[in-house]
Protein backbone atom coordinates (compact mmCIF):
# COMPACT_ATOMS: atom_id res chain seq x y z
CA UNK A 1 0.00 0.00 0.00
CA UNK A 2 1.31 3.15 -0.82
CA UNK A 3 1.94 5.95 1.71
CA UNK A 4 -0.49 7.95 0.09
CA UNK A 5 -3.35 5.23 0.40
CA UNK A 6 -2.33 4.38 4.36
CA UNK A 7 -2.92 8.18 5.05
CA UNK A 8 -6.09 8.01 3.22
CA UNK A 9 -7.46 5.17 4.94
CA UNK A 10 -6.49 6.05 8.14
CA UNK A 11 -8.23 9.61 7.82
CA UNK A 12 -11.43 7.63 6.65
CA UNK A 13 -11.27 5.42 9.44
CA UNK A 14 -10.37 8.24 11.68
CA UNK A 15 -13.82 9.93 10.73
CA UNK A 16 -15.75 7.23 11.01
CA UNK A 17 -14.68 6.44 14.24
CA UNK A 18 -15.47 9.75 15.52
CA UNK A 19 -18.84 9.99 14.52
CA UNK A 20 -19.59 6.40 15.29
CA UNK A 21 -21.66 5.38 18.23
CA UNK A 22 -20.77 2.96 21.23
CA UNK A 23 -21.17 -0.73 20.97
CA UNK A 24 -24.30 -0.34 23.23
CA UNK A 25 -25.96 1.90 20.06
CA UNK A 26 -24.41 -0.69 17.10
CA UNK A 27 -26.93 -0.31 14.42
CA UNK A 28 -29.03 1.62 15.52
CA UNK A 29 -30.49 0.58 18.97
CA UNK A 30 -30.25 3.70 20.83
CA UNK A 31 -32.41 6.73 19.07
CA UNK A 32 -30.99 9.61 17.98
CA UNK A 33 -32.50 12.92 19.72
CA UNK A 34 -32.08 14.56 16.34
CA UNK A 35 -34.37 11.87 14.26
CA UNK A 36 -36.08 13.56 11.67
CA UNK A 37 -39.91 13.28 12.97
CA UNK A 38 -41.63 12.12 9.97
CA UNK A 39 -39.19 9.42 8.45
CA UNK A 40 -39.27 6.23 9.50
CA UNK A 41 -35.87 5.10 11.41
CA UNK A 42 -35.91 1.68 10.60
CA UNK A 43 -32.30 0.02 9.61
CA UNK A 44 -31.98 -3.38 8.08
CA UNK A 45 -35.55 -2.86 6.78
CA UNK A 46 -38.35 -5.93 5.78
CA UNK A 47 -41.56 -5.54 3.75
CA UNK A 48 -43.59 -7.96 4.04
CA UNK A 49 -47.09 -7.64 1.94
CA UNK A 50 -50.03 -9.51 3.32
CA UNK A 51 -53.54 -9.42 2.75
CA UNK A 52 -53.47 -5.98 0.88
CA UNK A 53 -51.47 -4.62 3.75
CA UNK A 54 -47.70 -3.50 4.39
CA UNK A 55 -45.55 -4.27 7.25
CA UNK A 56 -42.46 -2.97 8.15
CA UNK A 57 -39.79 -4.26 10.12
CA UNK A 58 -36.45 -3.32 10.90
CA UNK A 59 -33.27 -2.59 13.34
CA UNK A 60 -34.29 0.31 15.90
CA UNK A 61 -35.68 -0.22 19.41
CA UNK A 62 -33.71 -1.85 22.23
CA UNK A 63 -35.72 -4.23 23.49
CA UNK A 64 -37.31 -5.62 20.38
CA UNK A 65 -38.35 -5.32 17.10
CA UNK A 66 -40.43 -2.68 15.65
CA UNK A 67 -43.69 -3.03 12.97
CA UNK A 68 -44.72 -0.52 10.81
CA UNK A 69 -48.04 -0.68 9.03
CA UNK A 70 -48.97 1.28 5.57
CA UNK A 71 -51.59 0.72 2.82
CA UNK A 72 -49.20 2.71 0.15
CA UNK A 73 -45.97 2.58 1.22
CA UNK A 74 -45.70 6.18 1.53
CA UNK A 75 -47.76 6.67 4.83
CA UNK A 76 -46.52 4.44 7.82
CA UNK A 77 -47.96 3.94 11.41
CA UNK A 78 -46.05 2.16 14.19
CA UNK A 79 -47.63 0.22 16.18
CA UNK A 80 -48.04 0.62 19.61
CA UNK A 81 -46.33 -3.09 20.86
CA UNK A 82 -43.48 -4.30 19.69
CA UNK A 83 -43.55 -7.15 17.30
CA UNK A 84 -41.07 -9.09 19.51
CA UNK A 85 -40.30 -8.54 22.73
CA UNK A 86 -36.89 -9.47 24.33
CA UNK A 87 -38.99 -11.50 27.04
CA UNK A 88 -40.36 -13.69 24.35
CA UNK A 89 -36.84 -14.22 22.46
CA UNK A 90 -33.35 -15.02 23.31
CA UNK A 91 -31.01 -12.36 24.10
CA UNK A 92 -30.88 -9.09 25.76
CA UNK A 93 -29.78 -6.63 23.52
CA UNK A 94 -28.63 -5.89 19.75
CA UNK A 95 -32.12 -7.02 17.95
CA UNK A 96 -31.00 -6.60 14.41
CA UNK A 97 -32.31 -7.59 10.68
CA UNK A 98 -35.80 -8.60 11.10
CA UNK A 99 -37.56 -10.66 8.05
CA UNK A 100 -41.07 -12.35 8.30
CA UNK A 101 -42.26 -14.86 6.08
CA UNK A 102 -46.07 -16.21 5.94
CA UNK A 103 -45.66 -20.55 5.60
CA UNK A 104 -48.12 -22.81 6.90
CA UNK A 105 -50.41 -20.94 8.27
CA UNK A 106 -47.78 -18.66 10.75
CA UNK A 107 -45.34 -15.87 10.48
CA UNK A 108 -41.67 -16.88 11.09
CA UNK A 109 -39.12 -13.90 12.26
CA UNK A 110 -35.82 -14.19 11.43
CA UNK A 111 -34.06 -12.03 13.35
CA UNK A 112 -30.55 -11.74 15.15
CA UNK A 113 -30.25 -10.93 18.49
CA UNK A 114 -26.77 -10.76 20.93
CA UNK A 115 -25.20 -11.29 17.50
CA UNK A 116 -26.56 -14.69 17.39
CA UNK A 117 -29.48 -15.81 14.48
CA UNK A 118 -33.01 -16.79 16.00
CA UNK A 119 -36.22 -17.75 14.80
CA UNK A 120 -39.97 -16.83 16.62
CA UNK A 121 -43.22 -17.89 15.32
CA UNK A 122 -46.50 -15.63 15.41
CA UNK A 123 -50.12 -16.14 13.96
CA UNK A 124 -50.43 -12.51 13.42
CA UNK A 125 -47.81 -10.16 11.59
CA UNK A 126 -48.06 -7.88 14.09
CA UNK A 127 -46.89 -10.30 16.75
CA UNK A 128 -46.21 -10.85 19.35
CA UNK A 129 -43.42 -13.45 17.96
CA UNK A 130 -42.50 -15.79 20.33
CA UNK A 131 -39.67 -18.48 20.43
CA UNK A 132 -40.71 -21.80 22.15
CA UNK A 133 -37.20 -22.45 23.25
CA UNK A 134 -35.15 -19.20 23.58
CA UNK A 135 -32.09 -20.39 21.71
CA UNK A 136 -30.20 -19.04 18.65
CA UNK A 137 -30.31 -21.34 15.68
CA UNK A 138 -26.38 -21.42 15.91
CA UNK A 139 -25.61 -22.31 19.59
CA UNK A 140 -21.99 -22.49 19.75
CA UNK A 141 -21.19 -19.29 16.93
CA UNK A 142 -21.84 -15.73 16.32
CA UNK A 143 -23.87 -15.50 13.41
CA UNK A 144 -26.14 -12.53 11.89
CA UNK A 145 -28.91 -11.47 9.51
CA UNK A 146 -30.50 -14.42 8.47
CA UNK A 147 -32.76 -14.76 5.03
CA UNK A 148 -34.96 -17.48 4.42
CA UNK A 149 -35.99 -18.64 0.75
CA UNK A 150 -37.74 -21.07 -0.42
CA UNK A 151 -36.71 -22.76 -3.75
CA UNK A 152 -39.36 -23.88 -6.19
CA UNK A 153 -39.33 -27.52 -4.95
CA UNK A 154 -40.25 -26.25 -1.45
CA UNK A 155 -36.72 -26.88 -0.02
CA UNK A 156 -35.95 -24.34 2.68
CA UNK A 157 -32.49 -22.21 2.70
CA UNK A 158 -31.27 -20.29 5.63
CA UNK A 159 -28.41 -17.55 4.04
CA UNK A 160 -26.67 -16.22 6.90
CA UNK A 161 -23.09 -14.04 7.33
CA UNK A 162 -20.47 -15.49 9.55
CA UNK A 163 -17.93 -13.74 11.34
CA UNK A 164 -15.14 -16.72 10.31
CA UNK A 165 -13.22 -14.14 7.35
CA UNK A 166 -14.97 -10.97 8.47
CA UNK A 167 -18.11 -10.84 7.87
CA UNK A 168 -19.41 -13.23 4.54
CA UNK A 169 -22.48 -15.35 3.51
CA UNK A 170 -23.31 -18.96 4.04
CA UNK A 171 -26.17 -20.84 3.11
CA UNK A 172 -27.80 -23.80 4.44
CA UNK A 173 -30.22 -26.39 4.60
CA UNK A 174 -33.09 -26.07 6.96
CA UNK A 175 -35.52 -28.79 8.46
CA UNK A 176 -39.24 -29.10 7.57
CA UNK A 177 -39.73 -27.09 11.02
CA UNK A 178 -37.69 -24.04 9.27
CA UNK A 179 -36.22 -23.51 12.35
CA UNK A 180 -33.47 -25.96 12.62
CA UNK A 181 -29.93 -26.02 10.05
CA UNK A 182 -28.68 -29.09 8.81
CA UNK A 183 -25.39 -28.02 9.76
CA UNK A 184 -23.85 -30.74 7.44
CA UNK A 185 -25.09 -28.57 4.52
CA UNK A 186 -23.61 -25.56 5.33
CA UNK A 187 -21.64 -23.86 2.09
CA UNK A 188 -19.60 -20.97 1.59
CA UNK A 189 -21.35 -18.27 -0.88
CA UNK A 190 -19.18 -14.97 -1.07
CA UNK A 191 -16.24 -12.88 1.01
CA UNK A 192 -14.98 -9.68 0.21
CA UNK A 193 -13.47 -9.77 -3.15
CA UNK A 194 -13.74 -6.54 -5.36
CA UNK A 195 -12.23 -3.41 -4.82
CA UNK A 196 -15.33 -1.25 -3.96
CA UNK A 197 -15.96 -3.55 -1.18
CA UNK A 198 -12.63 -3.02 0.54
CA UNK A 199 -12.52 0.65 1.85
CA UNK A 200 -12.62 -0.45 6.03
CA UNK A 201 -13.33 -3.31 7.06
CA UNK A 202 -13.94 -6.79 5.56
CA UNK A 203 -17.65 -7.17 5.02
CA UNK A 204 -20.04 -9.22 2.85
CA UNK A 205 -23.74 -8.93 4.80
CA UNK A 206 -27.13 -8.67 4.43
CA UNK A 207 -27.74 -11.22 2.11
CA UNK A 208 -31.33 -11.81 -0.01
CA UNK A 209 -31.71 -13.71 -2.45
CA UNK A 210 -34.61 -15.00 -5.19
CA UNK A 211 -34.98 -16.75 -8.06
CA UNK A 212 -35.33 -15.49 -11.91
CA UNK A 213 -35.50 -17.08 -14.61
CA UNK A 214 -33.80 -20.31 -13.29
CA UNK A 215 -31.08 -17.67 -11.79
CA UNK A 216 -30.35 -16.99 -8.27
CA UNK A 217 -29.76 -13.18 -7.59
CA UNK A 218 -28.44 -12.18 -3.72
CA UNK A 219 -27.96 -8.73 -3.01
CA UNK A 220 -25.52 -8.34 -0.35
CA UNK A 221 -24.11 -4.95 1.34
CA UNK A 222 -20.46 -4.46 1.75
CA UNK A 223 -18.18 -1.72 3.95
CA UNK A 224 -19.09 -1.10 7.08
CA UNK A 225 -22.65 0.18 7.97
CA UNK A 226 -20.93 3.14 9.53
CA UNK A 227 -18.65 4.02 6.44
CA UNK A 228 -20.78 6.41 3.90
CA UNK A 229 -19.69 4.11 1.50
CA UNK A 230 -21.85 1.43 2.87
CA UNK A 231 -23.54 0.07 -0.83
CA UNK A 232 -25.33 -3.01 -2.30
CA UNK A 233 -23.60 -4.99 -4.70
CA UNK A 234 -25.41 -8.38 -6.77
CA UNK A 235 -23.97 -11.99 -7.15
CA UNK A 236 -25.82 -15.09 -8.82
CA UNK A 237 -25.89 -18.62 -8.69
CA UNK A 238 -26.96 -21.34 -10.94
CA UNK A 239 -27.18 -23.71 -7.60
CA UNK A 240 -28.02 -22.35 -4.38
CA UNK A 241 -24.61 -24.88 -2.95
CA UNK A 242 -22.65 -23.99 -6.22
CA UNK A 243 -20.26 -20.86 -7.31
CA UNK A 244 -21.36 -17.45 -6.70
CA UNK A 245 -20.32 -15.32 -8.72
CA UNK A 246 -20.31 -11.26 -7.97
CA UNK A 247 -21.31 -8.41 -10.88
CA UNK A 248 -18.28 -7.18 -12.19
CA UNK A 249 -19.63 -3.62 -12.02
CA UNK A 250 -20.77 -3.93 -8.42
CA UNK A 251 -21.93 -1.89 -6.80
CA UNK A 252 -25.77 -1.68 -8.24
CA UNK A 253 -26.36 0.97 -5.31
CA UNK A 254 -24.07 3.15 -3.54
CA UNK A 255 -24.88 6.92 -2.32
CA UNK A 256 -27.50 7.79 -4.33
CA UNK A 257 -28.79 11.56 -4.85
CA UNK A 258 -28.10 12.60 -1.14
CA UNK A 259 -28.02 9.44 0.69
CA UNK A 260 -25.24 7.90 2.33
CA UNK A 261 -24.54 5.02 4.46
CA UNK A 262 -26.89 2.48 1.64
CA UNK A 263 -27.46 -1.05 2.21
CA UNK A 264 -28.77 -3.77 4.21
CA UNK A 265 -31.72 -3.92 1.53
CA UNK A 266 -34.81 -6.50 1.16
CA UNK A 267 -36.76 -7.43 -2.26
CA UNK A 268 -40.43 -8.02 -2.53
CA UNK A 269 -43.72 -7.42 -4.61
CA UNK A 270 -45.65 -4.57 -4.30
CA UNK A 271 -49.76 -4.77 -4.66
CA UNK A 272 -49.49 -4.22 -8.36
CA UNK A 273 -46.47 -7.68 -8.32
CA UNK A 274 -44.03 -4.55 -9.20
CA UNK A 275 -40.49 -5.69 -8.14
CA UNK A 276 -39.11 -3.35 -5.47
CA UNK A 277 -36.14 -2.90 -2.76
CA UNK A 278 -36.33 -1.33 0.64
CA UNK A 279 -32.90 -0.48 2.47
CA UNK A 280 -31.59 1.83 4.53
CA UNK A 281 -29.36 5.23 4.57
CA UNK A 282 -27.80 7.51 7.48
CA UNK A 283 -29.45 10.06 8.74
CA UNK A 284 -27.49 12.70 7.09
CA UNK A 285 -24.07 13.02 5.57
CA UNK A 286 -22.90 14.38 9.08
CA UNK A 287 -24.91 11.53 11.38
CA UNK A 288 -25.41 7.72 11.03
CA UNK A 289 -28.02 7.28 13.74
CA UNK A 290 -30.66 6.73 13.57
CA UNK A 291 -30.67 5.44 9.76
CA UNK A 292 -33.99 5.72 7.98
CA UNK A 293 -35.95 3.21 5.46
CA UNK A 294 -35.79 4.01 1.95
CA UNK A 295 -38.03 2.29 -1.66
CA UNK A 296 -37.21 1.90 -4.52
CA UNK A 297 -37.70 -0.20 -7.75
CA UNK A 298 -35.89 -2.98 -8.85
CA UNK A 299 -35.92 -5.00 -12.63
CA UNK A 300 -33.74 -6.70 -14.99
CA UNK A 301 -32.37 -6.08 -18.26
CA UNK A 302 -31.06 -7.93 -21.05
CA UNK A 303 -26.96 -7.80 -21.32
CA UNK A 304 -24.69 -10.35 -23.22
CA UNK A 305 -27.78 -12.40 -23.46
CA UNK A 306 -28.73 -12.33 -19.87
CA UNK A 307 -30.97 -10.74 -17.44
CA UNK A 308 -29.33 -8.78 -15.33
CA UNK A 309 -30.55 -7.46 -11.89
CA UNK A 310 -30.56 -3.09 -11.39
CA UNK A 311 -31.83 -1.08 -9.53
CA UNK A 312 -33.39 2.15 -9.84
CA UNK A 313 -31.24 5.56 -8.51
CA UNK A 314 -34.59 7.26 -7.71
CA UNK A 315 -36.38 6.49 -4.51
CA UNK A 316 -39.52 7.14 -2.76
CA UNK A 317 -38.93 8.03 1.22
CA UNK A 318 -41.56 6.76 3.41
CA UNK A 319 -43.19 9.09 5.99
CA UNK A 320 -44.84 8.54 9.52
CA UNK A 321 -48.35 8.91 9.28
CA UNK A 322 -50.00 12.28 11.88
CA UNK A 323 -46.65 14.28 10.94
Amino acid sequence: MSEFKAIFFFILFLSITLFSESNDMKRGNVVSSVSAKDNVPLADPFILLYEGRYYAYGTHASDGIEVYVSEDLKRWKKEDVLALHKEDSYGDKWFWAPEVYYVNNKFYMYYSAEEHICVAVSDSPLGPFRQAVQKPMLEDEKAIDNSLFLDDDGTAYLFFVRFNDGNNIWVAELEDDLMTIKRETMHHCIHVSQPWEEIWPRVNEGPFVIKHAGVYYMTYSANSYESPFYGIGCATATHIMGEWIKYGDNPLLQKPGNLVGVGHNALFRDKKGNLRVVFHAHHSATTIHPREMYISSVGFKQTNGKDKLFICKDYLIPKLEGN
